[in-house]
Parts: structure tokens; sequence; C-alpha cells
């Protein structure tokens, strides 16, 4: 059901700190935690003992102590104390232990095979240090479906045209005609919609007057990663081969799609464009109305997954899914190769 050798967002990092965190990703569950000097941890949620979670115990120093009858671990899983029979810590008391790496922000943690845990391997954000580049606080959401939903809404520009109408939406987002491309780890699904006038959302941004060409850039990357970016440049300028003028205006959005189990998705974003960048103000607006537009998603996407999980017919499909059913394709063979290589082992 997920791929496991990968990074996921676990958490904003300011998020976590010097307290144990309960959290569920990818139906296991795991408590997350900061050592004294800053380092974070993430181990399993469970005493080996009877399986009290750790989360409802102490942290002490650099490791947690069950509340139950005070066997403690340290940050690779590994049973410090056992207080009932010191001397004699049972070889099994052992939790497992997960990678978590801090960067861009946010902390991602690994949930397959440790000994493949790469950090070169987190999602590249280019210009993500770039001072001329602004950036949204972003946030984060819980939405009540499967992560594969989500992922489908992102691999599909024309649901802005009905249930973004006051933001995203715009002359073209109905009926202009799509392209869809894949690379080895994902799927795009875009259009270029020339001389119409911008959406809502982004009218107040773009620092030209009048119609536009725009480009509606929606990229998943595997695991669950989305790449939303939104392209404004005056009126025949754009398209696909054309070099960016100077009164371009870019916004990428950068979704993150984490499993807590089948039933539910921890949605994670924030907003990165390419002007405006000191200016509070412009972050504010944009981070308000990309969390509003979330919650429209948010409703829908919550109604599918109980439509489509509770069907009494049969479902059709669009040619607008086409992107998504490439990219359901890409990673269910990417989970039976994981999958086949583990049982190899």
């Amino acid at each position: 059901m997920y791929l496991k050798n990968c990074w996921y967002v676990a958490a904003w990092s300011k998020d976590v700190g010097r307290e144990l965190r309960a959290e569920t990703f990818l139906g296991e569950n795991i408590v997350l935690y900061r050592q004294e000097d800053g380092k974070p941890v993430a181990l399993e949620d469970a005493c080996p003992h009877r399986k009290l979670p750790l989360s409802k115990g102490n942290l002490i120093g650099d490791t947690v102590e069950c509340g139950y009858h005070g066997l403690t671990f340290d940050c690779s899983g590994k049973c410090t104390d056992s207080p009932t029979q010191r001397g004699m810590t049972p070889r099994r008391a052992v939790v497992k232990s997960y990678p978590v790496v801090d960067r861009y922000r946010f902390l991602w943690i690994w949930m397959g095979d440790p000994d493949l845990a790469d950090p070169d391997k987190i999602f590249n954000i280019p210009n993500f240090d770039d001072p001329s580049w602004g950036k949204t606080d972003g946030g984060v959401m819980d939405i009540d479906c499967h992560y594969l939903w989500v992922c489908d809404n992102l691999l599909d520009p024309s649901h802005v045209a009905w249930v973004h109408v006051s933001s995203f939406a715009g002359a073209g987002t109905d009926d202009e005609p799509l392209n869809i491309d894949r690379h080895d780890n994902g799927v795009v699904v875009s259009r270029w919609i020339e001389g119409k006038p911008p959406s809502p959302y982004y009218a107040k941004l773009v620092r030209f007057e009048g119609n536009c060409d725009r480009l509606q850039h929606y990229e998943m990357c595997m695991p669950a990663i989305g790449v939303n970016k939104s392209v404004y440049t005056p009126v025949g300028t754009g398209g696909y081969d054309k070099p960016q003028v100077e009164d371009t205006f870019i916004n990428i959005s950068y979704n993150f799609m984490t499993p807590i189990d089948e039933n539910r998705t921890r949605y994670f974003w924030f907003q990165h464009r390419n002007d405006h960048a000191e200016d509070r103000e412009v972050s504010e607006y944009m981070n308000d109305g990309a969390r509003m537009a979330f919650l429209e998603d948010k409703e829908v996407l919550e109604d599918v997954h109980k439509g489509m999980k509770h069907a009494v017919t049969p479902h059709i499909d669009l040619g607008l899914d086409a992107g998504a059913k490439a990219f359901r394709l890409m990673l269910e063979r990417t989970i039976r190769a994981e999958g086949a290589a583990e049982a190899a082992e």
C-alpha cells in the first residue's frame, strides 16, 4: 500500500521539541522528540513489555522512560534501564528507531530500511536559500481520505474551475487541452493558457497589466510530493520553449502528503515565489489564500473518499484522470518492486 524506502515529511521542524509527540505514519505508531542537543529522534511508540505507548511516558535527558514499569530507551531504541530487574534486561527489550532529518523547515522521516536512508535522497527544493525568492509560512492539515485521492487532485488542473472559483480558477481552466509527461520519479500534467485574464488569486501579484499567458504545471513525485507551478507572463511571451521575460511571475506550491493510515492523510505545504521576496503582506495574503483553497479541497476529497469506499455502482474515469492514473501505476510498480526486493533478502 505504501512506498517505504523514501523520505516523508513528519512535521514542521519548529513543532517538534523537548516533549514526547505521538504520531502515526503509514499505519505505524511513532513518538517524536528532540535530544538536549536538538537532534530529532523517532521511535516506535510502544514499549515491548505490554505495548503502552512510550509517548505516555517521560522524557529523561535523551531517553524515554515507559510510564508503566520504567523500561528506558535511548535514541537507537536500545533499552538502557529496567528498574524492576536491573542486570537482567531482556535482549528483546528493543523498539524500532526511524532515521529523521531536519531540512527545508521540515522534519523528514524514513519509514523503510534504515540502512538505505540517504539524506541526499530528500526531495530537492531549488532556490530555497536564494534570498530573491519569497516563502510563505505554509501550513498543515489532516484530511480524512486516502492519500492517493489528494495526489489525484494535485494532478488535476481542471478541478480549479469548479472547486476554486474565487482563487485559482480562470478562463481556460475548464476546457484547454492538457499535456502529460512522465519522468523517472513522477508525472507532470500541464498546459499553457494564452491571452486570458489572470486568476483572482494571482491578479494582485503580477506586475503587468491586462491579460496574460499562464502555465498550469501540476507535478506529482513519488512517494507523494506535489509541485504545482504557476507561471504568469505578458501575452505573447508564454510557451514551453520560450525564454523567461523580465515581468514573469512564478509561484511554486510544494505539497507533501504523508499517509497516516488508509483513511487519513497529513498534508503539508508552502509557497515559493520569484518576486516580493521580503514582502510579509504578500506572504500572508498568499498563505491565507492557499489555506482557503486547500480547505475547499479537503471538503471535496473527504466526500470522494467516502463515496468511492462505499460505492454501490461502478465509477467512471474522464480524460483528465490520465495523469493521476499514470502516477498510480508508476507508484504501484515501484511498491511491488520494493516488496519483491525485501522478500528476496
